[in-house]
């Protein structure tokens, strides 16, 4: 037990490094973000995360762009805990009979001008969980969808390029509600 305890101290972990990224093109994207939200509404982007019955990987890449890497609070974008102060509304997974109610008066608590984004291919159409008697369906079956990001589960860079998105076409006055 001795030797095996003095072998642990000394040997080097195995693990593989992750894949990073570009810095500068993660920087340019989340700046982005941040200067067209500012530009459009004039302020921070607050966005409140719904799940609505997902196996939480998308959760996980969500939670992912406030760690130390993503850090995309320090260009404008806030996770809010409650739906009156958020501008978008992030939607991830199917929609299931026992959160559609919560998702409709998430929605209608949201001030306007409000956004839905759905991500994830559950979001989109029910995806691996479609047919599931507990299943309503995608995010589009309950309220009105604005944007969706692809992915099983997207990466937060896919994410960040949807937030671009959805505020250069709310910009141009084409999804504004």
């Amino acid at each position: 037990m001795r030797k095996l305890l003095f072998q642990s101290l000394f040997r080097q972990p195995l693990t593989e490094q992750a894949p990073r990224p570009d810095d500068a093109a993660l920087a340019e994207l989340a700046a982005m973000v941040g200067h067209t939200a500012r530009r459009r509404l004039g302020r921070s982007l607050s966005i409140r995360e719904v799940d609505a019955g997902s196996c939480n990987g998308c959760e996980l890449e969500i939670h992912a762009l406030s760690n130390a890497y993503y850090d995309v609070e320090r260009f404008g974008i806030r996770f809010v805990a409650s739906p009156r102060h958020a501008d978008v509304l992030l939607v991830t997974g199917p929609v299931t009979k026992n959160m559609r109610d919560a998702l409709e008066r998430t929605y209608h608590a949201t001030p306007d001008p409000k956004w839905v984004v759905a991500a994830g291919d559950c979001a989109k159409d029910g995806g691996c969980f479609a047919g599931s008697y507990a299943v309503v369906g995608g995010v589009s079956a309950v309220v009105p969808v604005d944007l969706h990001i692809p992915g099983c589960p997207p990466s937060p860079m896919a994410i960040l390029r949807g937030l671009v998105a959805l505020l250069e076409t709310v910009d141009t006055g084409v999804a504004a509600r």
